[in-house]
C-alpha cells in the first residue's frame, strides 16, 4: 500500500446557516479520505461546534492542531458545506503557518433546497474565502467546478492532482542535488546558479570527479561488496556486449557514487559522464545512471543540475521515473513530431529491451572500448509529459516550461536510447524554448501531468511558467 498523505482539513461556518451541513459534510470528508488513502488532521465536534471553523477562537484551535503534525501535513483542504466564515479560514492558515499548498472546495446548492433551512450559498462563500487569502497573501488551489461535492469524479481527480502538487512543493523546497564533476567544457547550455536555487530551498552538494574515481579504483574484484553489486546490477541489465572488465569498472564506480549520495544525504544526482570519466577511468556511468533515476534518485548526464532538478519534479508529479533526453532529431518531414535521444542512461521504465552497450558517438573520439555502460534501447508508446527548469541568471529568476504529448511507436533506426514523440503545434514549442534561452535537454516522463506542475512552479514556488497547448 502506498504512503498515506497527511492533509489539514478546515470545514468552515457561518452561524445563520444550517449546522447540519457542518456535521454531514465533516462525514463525507473523513470517508473519502479512507477511500483515498489519505490521513486528515480535522476537528471534532468536542472541540468545536461539529468540528468546523468559523469564530477567531475556533481558527486558534484548528492552527494549534495543525501545528502538532505540522511536519506530516503537506496540503490544507478547505470544505464550505455552506457559505463559510471567510476570516475564519483565512485566520486558521495565518496562524497555522504552515505554508503548503491549500484547495478551496465548496458544496453546490440543491434547487428544491434553497429555503432558509436548508441552502447553502457556497458558491458565494468561496469567492469570498478566496478574496481574504488573496488579502493575507496565502496562495490557494481551485477545484475544476466552482462548486461540487467531494465524491464528484471531478473532484476526486482534482483532490488527486492537488496532492501531487503538494509532493511537488515540499519536494522542491528540500532537495539535495549532487553536482559530481565539472560541467563539459564544451557545454555552457548547462550552467546555472547555484544561488538562485537556494534562495528556493534546493542545495547542490559539489564533488571533484576525481574524488569518485579514486575511491572506486581502491576497491578489488574480489570484494564481496563488489561481487554482490554486480549481480544487482547485470540482474538489472543484461550485459550485452560489455566484457567482464567493463562490469567490474561499472560495478566499482556505481558503489562509489552509491556511498557519496548516502553521505550526503542526495535526492539526485547530476554526473560529468564525459569525456574525463572514459579517459580517466575506462567506461561510461549510464548505467548507474540508469538504476538510480528507476530506483527515483534521478541523475541526469552533463552536470545538468536544473536538468535532475526537473527530473525529480516530474517524477514527484507523477510517482513514476523520468529521463533526461536531447530534442535532438526532426522526425522526418513530420512537423508534429521530433527524436528524443541521449547516449544511453534513461531508467528501465523506458526500455523494455534494455542492454548493456557502448556509446558509438563517444567512442569516435575516446575509443569505443571505454565508453561500456551506455544503455540501449527503445522507447515504446506511452503517455508523455516534458518539461524543463531553468535559473534565468540575467533575470534572477527561476523560470520554466512543461507540456504534454505521446511517445509513439515509430519506425527509428538508430542506436542509444530513443524515442519519437508527437507534440501538438512542436515548431511554435521549439520557436518559445530558443527565444527564450532554454538548454537543449528537456525531461520526459509517461505521465499526463503538465497541470500539476504547472500549478507548483507558478502558483506555490512563484517561478515564471509556460504551459505549452494552454
Amino acid at each position: 500500500m502506498a504512503n498515506k498523505t497527511t492533509l489539514g482539513i478546515i470545514i468552515g461556518n457561518r452561524d445563520f446557516f444550517p449546522d447540519s451541513l457542518v456535521d454531514t459534510a465533516r462525514n463525507e470528508v473523513i470517508e473519502l479520505c479512507q477511500t483515498l488513502n489519505i490521513t486528515p488532521i480535522v476537528l471534532d465536534g468536542a472541540t468545536t461546534k461539529l468540528g468546523g471553523v468559523e469564530t477567531y477562537q475556533e481558527a486558534q484551535k484548528c492552527a494549534a492542531l495543525f501545528k502538532q503534525h505540522a511536519e506530516n501535513i503537506i496540503g490544507v483542504w478547505v470544505v464550505l458545506p455552506n457559505f463559510g466564515d471567510e476570516k475564519g479560514v483565512a485566520d486558521t492558515l495565518k496562524l497555522a503557518n504552515l505554508n503548503v499548498p491549500v484547495l478551496i472546495q465548496a458544496y453546490p446548492d440543491d434547487l428544491d433546497k434553497m429555503d432558509v433551512a436548508r441552502r447553502r450559498d457556497a458558491w458565494c462563500g468561496k469567492i469570498s474565502v478566496c478574496n481574504n487569502l488573496y488579502q493575507y497573501g496565502i496562495k490557494y488551489s481551485l477545484t475544476t467546478k466552482h462548486v461540487v461535492r467531494p465524491n464528484d469524479p471531478s473532484f476526486i481527480a482534482d483532490l488527486q492532482n492537488f496532492m501531487a502538487t503538494c509532493r511537488v512543493v515540499k519536494g522542491l523546497r528540500s532537495v539535495r542535488i549532487g553536482a559530481i564533476g565539472a560541467r563539459p567544457g564544451a557545454f555552457n547550455t548547462v550552467r546555472y546558479s547555484e544561488k538562485i536555487l537556494q534562495r528556493n530551498g534546493i542545495s547542490v552538494v559539489t564533488c571533484d570527479l576525481s574524488e569518485i574515481l579514486g575511491n572506486a579504483n581502491k576497491m578489488d574484484k574480489n570484494d564481496q561488496a563488489v561481487k554482490d553489486r554486480l549481480d544487482q546490477i547485470t540482474s538489472y541489465a543484461p550485459g550485452g556486449k560489455a566484457p567482464n572488465e567493463a562490469m567490474i569498472q561499472i560495478t566499482k564506480l556505481d558503489l562509489a557514487l552509491h556511498a557519496f549520495m548516502e553521505e550526503h544525504c542526495l535526492d539526485a544526482t547530476a554526473i560529468q559522464c564525459w569525456t574525463s570519466l572514459q579517459q580517466n577511468y575506462g567506461c561510461n556511468v549510464c548505467t548507474s545512471m540508469s538504476i538510480m533515476s528507476e530506483n527515483m534518485l534521478p541523475s541526469a548526464c552533463e552536470v545538468d543540475v536544473t536538468g535532475t532538478l526537473s527530473m525529480y519534479a516530474m517524477q514527484l508529479a507523477s510517482g513514476s521515473p523520468s529521463a533526461l533526453v536531447d530534442w535532438n532529431n526532426n522526425y522526418a518531414d513530420d512537423d508534429s513530431k521530433c527524436v528524443l535521444f541521449h547516449c544511453g542512461n534513461w531508467a528501465k521504465s523506458f526500455l523494455p529491451d534494455i542492454q548493456i552497450s557502448n556509446a558509438p558517438i563517444l567512442g569516435t573520439s575516446v575509443g569505443v572500448e571505454n565508453t561500456y555502460g551506455a544503455l540501449d534501447g527503445r522507447t515504446p508508446a506511452m503517455p508523455l509529459t516534458y518539461g524543463r527548469i531553468s535559473t534565468d541568471d540575467p533575470k534572477g529568476i527561476m523560470k520554466a516550461y512543461v507540456g504534454e504529448g505521446m511517445l509513439t511507436d515509430d519506425v527509428l533506426k538508430t542506436f542509444g536510447n530513443r524515442a519519437v514523440a508527437q507534440i501538438k503545434d512542436l515548431q511554435g514549442l521549439m520557436q518559445y524554448v530558443c527565444r527564450n534561452g532554454f538548454e537543449h535537454h528537456v525531461v520526459m516522463n509517461a505521465s499526463k501531468t503538465a497541470g500539476i506542475l504547472k500549478e507548483a512552479f507558478g502558483n506555490y514556488m512563484g517561478w515564471e511558467v509556460y504551459e505549452h497547448g494552454n
